[in-house]
Order: structure tokens, then C-alpha cells, then sequence
């Protein structure tokens, strides 16, 4: 992640996919205005003419049984409908396109989220005067029935039904603007607030992070993105937070902070991130600054970096060949939560994210104003490191984020657990958009130990961290860690084995990166192999020793290993080895042979990078 530097654009080759260096950037709504809206307004234009044989960068998009898609077009086309002014001619097309695929797709699934974007559009036809005028009587009822938050939540205990925490915010959403519509009374959203809250206390403790699993110690964007959420829903019902609501969101907005950049790149681990990554900065400010939770000088930085966000999303993410975000094609990869399937959902999805987070900029005074030319400086000022608590208690789950000249790193403690912690995107290593990166729902041991032993078990230390400790020496960064068992891979969740226990070790300095593990076995394992893979953006990579390796391009320089027997690196151009924001350019598999580990083993690597 680019976090300073001067106007231009950052290298487009596959070694550094940074996308554009914003140096200056175009006030956020000049770029919702002119250059988002009439790719949204050219989606929706196609989608009336062509209707269920709609094809987009050649996915028939309503075969693909997206759950969500109805919705995600009603939102939309309520955005573009009440953005166009009565006298234009094509108000009257969007009207009567909005009646016509309202009545199409009546009966197609919508869930969840769907419902939650269709009845928030029936809302703002509704303040609008333009509900009856937009959806007949008869598809109106017929939605009335459908889009009830009580097909995902039990009444009875108020339990969501096989979905995530952040559901709850779902649901309450949905009741609040069913009792605004006048198709129930308070009692259900009242209910749902409480419980939602109730939820979010238990689940982010002390710190104020939302806990993804029932305490398993899963914080990743949605974690920090989550009060954003609950607090984008509250202002958009007209419910006022409580307290405590503004308290978390201020946790995530610190958390935010360090992490501005010049370019609007946004969260580099964990699942769907790539564009959906950079959006949570947009919800989370956005919401902190309707609130006041922001100083004057943090509205303005806010601001500026909403609108460098803005223009990455159409500089970068919207490709000009399709007229199609792209998250999926010319060595892009994301998680199969968002294949390509969903391609005309997740356009429609993102652009209502921008536009509606630039309707409150505009509210806040920020309409077409100029971002302030002091936010590459105030970059230059925040703090080189910073350590985020998640959680204490049994296990240590934690943040450090660093800031070394034109990077943002990011170092994860956590828990990637159901069905995630056997995926490096989740793995506790050093990551930066474009520099360092895992890849979607990928298992390759990227820059972390993989133990196999002869009985075929499988070892890494992934999930259980304890005594967590962050020592700052002048421009040193040291990090150290234990774990009292490793992660057996191969089961849906992370399961303790307490053959093998870790004692890690990380030093991060200017341009330079250390880790170093202590493997430590409470028993003689007969280990069939031990290897660490790095694959990278950087290319031409050559082998200079049994454990080094240089790179001709990119902004990694060198890898050096220690404690393995050899190392080989290839140029790479296949899947896994993707990243949300384009290929990886390298790979570098390095291993230990077959031996039997009865004491102590310490295995390591650094890195060097521009």
C-alpha cells in the first residue's frame, strides 16, 4: 500500500499493481458525478433493453441465481432515478423501467442483504412521492410478504438462521424500514436493535472490534467495518446512536487513520477485499463524520482520501474493455463469497456504496470543494507504528500497522478459523497491497512454516497466540509471540496439536522485514518435510545461494531464508497465485528435508524492499 509520494502513477507492471498515485485528486462528487453515474446509468440502460438475456463480460447474470441481484438492481435504479431531474426524458424510461423490472423479478430469491437493499429503495421512492408510481399495487404486496427480516431470524430467541453476527445489523435494518413504510410497528426493529447491540458487546469485548466467530478471534475489514454498518443504518432510519455506538465507531476510526494513503488503497488481508476493502473506509468516516466523532482536521483528511478512493474505483477497478468492476479477470482473484457469477450485483452494490457515501460528504458541506492540499503532509506526520488490540484473554488477537515510506504493512494476530484459517489471506504475516499479499481462499504455505510430518498431519502456527509483545527501539519494530500448539490443517477449523509448539519472532526496520520461529516438539516427530513458500509481485527472480534469492524487478529486492536445505524460485502466471489486485509475478519454495525433530528447531527469512 502506497502511503505517500508525489503525483503520477504508480507502476502498472505486475510487480508493484499499486494503481495511480494520487498527488491531487478530483473532489469526490466531480467523480460520482461525471465519471461513476454514467457507468451505473449504462449498466441499468442494458439491463432494461436486454432484461433476463442480459449478459455482462459474458456471464448471464440472471442465470446465475445471485440471492442477492433483485435488490441490488432496485437500489440501484433508485439511485439513478432520483438523480435524474423530472424534466429530463429519461426519468419517465426510468419510472417505467423500474415498474417493469420490479414486476420481472418479484419472484426471483433475494435474501438477506437483497431484501435489505430493495426495502431501503421502497423507502426513498416512498419520501421521494414516487412509490405507487414505480411499483404497482400488486408487486408491492407481493414484496411486503417477501421482504421480511423473519426468513432469516428465529422469532423466538431472535437467532439468526445460519448466517454470520453481522446479520444482525441485516435484519434490524430491514424491521426499522418496515416499521417506516408502515408495514409493522417498532416492536421487531426495537427488539433487533437491542439484540444487535447486546451481540456487539459481547463479541467485541473491551476493544471495541467485532469478532467475525462466537469468540474464536476472527477480526478482519468486517470487524472494523461492522459499527460503520450499524451506524450508516441508524442515520439512514433516523434512529439516534446511543453512546457507546460513537465509542466503537471512534475505535475503528483509529484504526483507520494510520492507514490514509495517497493512492486509496484499503485493507490488505483477509476475505473480499480488494475494492469491498477500500468501500470500509468510505463507511466508517463517512458515518463518523455525520456523527461528529471526527476533529475538524480528521473530517478534511477523511474527505480527502474518500475522494482519492473514489478515483481508484474508477481508475483502477472499473475496466474500460468491459465497463465492469473487475475482481476476477487479468490475474485478479477474489473469494468464492463473490465469483464472478454476482458480476452485475457487485457493480450495482459498489456504486450505491459510493454514491450514497458522497450524498452525506455533500450534506457535511463537502459538494465539489477541493480536497486540502496538506494531506500529503499530514500522511508524513502519522504515527510509523501502531498496535491495535482485538482481544485478551485465553489467546492474544491483535493489529500492527507500520508505515515505511511509501508502504502501509500490515501484521495480523488472529484466528482465521471456520473456514478460513487454512487460508494465507488470514495467515500472521506481513501484508501490503501490492507488495506483500496472500491470495483468496489459497492454502500455499506463503511465508510461514508448513510441518508435515511421516504420518501425514500437517503443522503450522496459525490460530493460537499468546503473550503477545511490541517493543518500539528508535526505527525498529520488534514483535514476538508464542503458541503452545500448532494449527492441524485439513479440518474446517483451526484444531489445537500440542506435538509442536512456536516461539516467533518478527523485526521490522526501514525496507526490511525478519521473521524467525522457534519450533519447539513436546515429543521426537518424524517430520516427512518442512517448507515455506513467498510468491511475489516481483519478477526475475534468481537463485543466488541455497538461501537467497534476488529479484530483477519489483519493490521486494531479496529473500533469504534460514534453517532450510534448498530453495528454488520461479517466474509464475497461474492460479493460486493471485492477488485481489492483480498476479503475482514469482514463487520461491523453499524446504527441510525428511528428518526426525527431537529438540528445538528455529527456521527464518527476511525480506529487503524499495
Amino acid at each position: 500500500m502506497l502511503a505517500s509520494g508525489t503525483p503520477g502513477v504508480a507502476e502498472t507492471a505486475a510487480a508493484a499493481p499499486h494503481g495511480p498515485v494520487y498527488g491531487t485528486v478530483a473532489p469526490m462528487d466531480v467523480t460520482i458525478r461525471t465519471r461513476l453515474m454514467p457507468q451505473l446509468a449504462a449498466l441499468l440502460d442494458q439491463t432494461l433493453r436486454e432484461k433476463r438475456a442480459m449478459r455482462l463480460d459474458g456471464v448471464p447474470v440472471f442465470d446465475a441465481h445471485d440471492k442477492f441481484l433483485p435488490g441490488k438492481i432496485a437500489g440501484a435504479f433508485a439511485l439513478l432515478l432520483l438523480d435524474t431531474p423530472h424534466s429530463d426524458p429519461r426519468f419517465q424510461t426510468y419510472l417505467a423501467g423500474f415498474r417493469q423490472i420490479a414486476d420481472m423479478t418479484v419472484e426471483d430469491d433475494n435474501d438477506s442483504w437483497g431484501m435489505y437493499y430493495y426495502i431501503s429503495a421502497l423507502y426513498s421512492l416512498k419520501k421521494a412521492g414516487l412509490l405507487d408510481s414505480a411499483v404497482s399495487a400488486e408487486t408491492q404486496r407481493k414484496l411486503r410478504e417477501k421482504l421480511d427480516w423473519r426468513r432469516f431470524v428465529r422469532t423466538d430467541d431472535l437467532t439468526l438462521i445460519e448466517l454470520p453476527n453481522n446479520y444482525f445489523g441485516v435484519a434490524f435494518s430491514i424491521a426499522r424500514l418496515r416499521m417506516l413504510l408502515g408495514w409493522e410497528d417498532a416492536s421487531g426493529s426495537d427488539a433487533l436493535f437491542e439484540k444487535m447491540l447486546d451481540h456487539y458487546r459481547k463479541y467485541s469485548g473491551a476493544f471495541g472490534f467485532a469478532d467475525e466467530t462466537d469468540g474464536k478471534g476472527r477480526f478482519d475489514r468486517y470487524s472494523v467495518l461492522l459499527i460503520g454498518e450499524i451506524a450508516q443504518r441508524l442515520i439512514e432510519t433516523g434512529r439516534t446512536p446511543p453512546p457507546e455506538v460513537r465509542e466503537w465507531l471512534r475505535k475503528s476510526v483509529d484504526l483507520m487513520l494510520p492507514r490514509f494513503n495517497l493512492t486509496g488503497e484499503g485493507f490488505e488481508y483477509g476475505r473480499s477485499i480488494g475494492p469491498y476493502g477500500e468501500t470500509c473506509f468510505l463507511e466508517v468516516m463517512t458515518a463518523a463524520a455525520e456523527l461528529g466523532v471526527l476533529t475538524p482536521e480528521e473530517q478534511r483528511m477523511a474527505y480527502a482520501f474518500s475522494s482519492r478512493i473514489a478515483a481508484r474505483y474508477v481508475d483502477f477497478w472499473i475496466d474500460a474493455d468491459t465497463g465492469s468492476v473487475n475482481m476476477w479477470d487479468k490475474g485478479r482473484r477474489t473469494d468464492g463469497y463473490r465469483e464472478k457469477y454476482r458480476i452485475l450485483g457487485e457493480n450495482l452494490s459498489l456504486a450505491r456504496q459510493y454514491v450514497y457515501t458522497n450524498e452525506e460528504w455533500n450534506d457535511l458541506g463537502f459538494r465539489s470543494k477541493p480536497t486540502d492540499p496538506g494531506y500529503a503532509a499530514w500522511l508524513d506526520r502519522l504515527p510509523k507504528s501502531t498496535f491495535t488490540w482485538f482481544a485478551k484473554g485465553d489467546y492474544d488477537r491483535a493489529l500492527l500497522t507500520l508505515r515505511d515510506g511509501r508502504h502501509v504493512i500490515g501484521l495480523p494476530l488472529i484466528n482465521g478459523a471456520d473456514g478460513q484459517h487454512m487460508h494465507n489471506a488470514y495467515f500472521p504475516i506481513p501484508a501490503s497491497t501490492g507488495m506483500l499479499s496472500g491470495s483468496a481462499d489459497a492454502t500455499f504455505p506463503q511465508l510461514v512454516p508448513q510441518v508435515t510430518l511421516q504420518d501425514g498431519t500437517v503443522l503450522m502456527p496459525l490460530a493460537w497466540f499468546r503473550d503477545v509483545t511490541v517493543e518500539l527501539n528508535g526505527i525498529t519494530t520488534i514483535v514476538t509471540y508464542r503458541q503452545d500448539a500448532a494449527d492441524r490443517i485439513g479440518g474446517d477449523d483451526a484444531v489445537k496439536d500440542k506435538r509442536l509448539s512456536f516461539e516467533t519472532r518478527y523485526v521490522f526496520s526501514p525496507g526490511h522485514i525478519t521473521r524467525t520461529d522457534r519450533m519447539v516438539p513436546a515429543e521426537p516427530l518424524k517430520v516427512k518435510n518442512i517448507s515455506l513458500e513467498f510468491a511475489s509481485f516481483s519478477s526475475k527472480p534468481v537463485v543466488q545461494a541455497a538461501g537467497a534469492i534476488s529479484y530483477g524487478e519489483g519493490e521486494v529486492t531479496r529473500f533469504d531464508v534460514q534453517g532450510f536445505q534448498r530453495c528454488r524460485a520461479a517466474e509464475v502466471n497461474a492460479a493460486p497465485y493471485r492477488a485481489p489486485t492483480g498476479p503475482l509475478s514469482s514463487r520461491a519454495l523453499c524446504e527441510r528435508g525428511a528428518a526426525t525433530m527431537a529438540s528445538p528447531l528455529s527456521v527464518g527469512w527476511s525480506l529487503t524492499y524499495r
